[in-house]
């Protein structure tokens, strides 16, 4: 008799579902804020777009096929190792690059992009192992690299017009629409429906419009991609906490909780709580975890942007990412089919 015991990592559920159909959830639940980015836009979004996701899926392709020995033999092996990538190809770059095409200004030239992808997608994921190895989102890293090596554009938004943008007096720099709401606090001077919509305020491609965000939202949760609860935790813990500290702004300290939509409306937040911090492979495997990782990202990302006056949501995904490990560890999980013993009862006489 064999008493072998084959280990393997979690989870052990057998399943119909894979990650590249659910990776293909996630891109049809990016489409309705990628259209809108286009409609808002103009074509310079669609470039965006493309260059980002062909850049990131034919950076995925070329390191798979360079590590399988792609270029051995005279490339002898060359059909086989792109089949071997066909078959294993699960949308992962797809989603990465749609989601750093979106959360950048169309403003950025189409190199810029370029490299963001391709390093976001080769030093993130890639030299990891690939996917479900990497540390943190590669499309958070993607943007933090753009940000620091073309702070030029990425801090020049422009506001949709819907038509293509070519008048450079457009645009302008600061932290997204909000810079002056952020600066003094003056929450009456936003409309919130503007917000909400994205109709003449600025921002970046995909985050703008909060109505397509929210369409993209309710279709993973119909498909059960994420559970509903975390994004709204994350956007209502936010929203308080970034109250709590713009009071701090007037000479007598006062909670105005007018400021809670104008907050929780610009910006990239809602864009983050639904499609980056929900992020399987970098996010917390137990509901305390995941408790402890979006309650702890919301006010690290309300402080840290009350106090930088910046639009820093993807630094503060690649701070909890790192963290994640160290919550995992110590946030410990009910083991699978764990019941708890019964109490002893107690002796007679005492």
């Amino acid at each position: 008799m064999d008493n072998t015991v084959v280990i393997s990592t979690p989870p052990h559920v057998k399943s119909k579902r894979t990650t590249r159909g659910i990776m293909a959830d996630v891109c049809i639940a990016l489409l309705p804020a990628a259209i809108a980015g286009i409609v808002y836009f103009g074509v310079m979004a669609f470039v965006t777009e493309i260059v980002s996701v062909a850049a990131c899926v034919l950076t995925e392709f070329v390191y798979y096929f360079i590590a399988n020995g792609g270029f051995g033999k005279k490339c002898k092996n060359a059909g086989a190792v792109c089949k071997k990538w066909f078959k294993q190809f699960d949308l992962t770059s797809v989603v990465t690059g749609l989601i750093l095409a979106l959360i950048v200004p169309v403003s950025v030239k189409w190199y810029e992009v370029l490299v963001g992808a391709i390093l976001c997608i080769a030093l993130v994921k890639m030299f990891f192992g690939g996917t479900g190895k990497n540390l943190v989102n590669p499309a958070a890293a993607g943007r933090v690299i753009m940000f620091i090596s073309f702070a030029v554009s990425m801090t020049a938004y422009v506001a949709p017009q819907f038509k293509p943008v070519m008048d450079d007096s457009a645009v302008f720099t600061g932290a997204t629409n909000l810079s002056g709401f952020l600066l003094t606090g003056a929450g009456n001077t936003v409309n919130p429906l503007d917000l909400f919509l994205g109709t003449g305020v600025a921002g970046c491609i995909g985050e703008t419009c909060k109505l397509a965000i929210i369409i993209g939202y309710l279709y993973l949760c119909i498909k059960k991609v994420i559970k509903w609860w975390q994004p709204v935790l994350f956007i209502a813990v936010f929203g308080f906490f970034a109250v709590l500290l713009s009071g701090f702004k007037a000479e007598h300290y006062t909670f105005d909780f007018s400021l809670f939509l104008p907050h929780i409306l610009s910006g990239g937040v809602m864009f983050a709580a639904v499609f980056m911090f929900t992020d399987y492979v970098t996010s917390p495997k137990g509901v305390i975890g995941q408790l402890v990782y979006y309650i702890g990202g919301a006010i690290l990302l309300a402080l840290l942007r009350y106090f930088t006056q910046l639009e820093v949501a993807s630094f503060v995904i690649m701070i909890m990412n790192i963290l994640v490990p160290l919550i995992d560890r110590y946030c410990i999980r009910k083991p699978f089919g764990y019941v708890k013993p019964p109490k002893a009862a107690k002796k007679e006489g005492k």
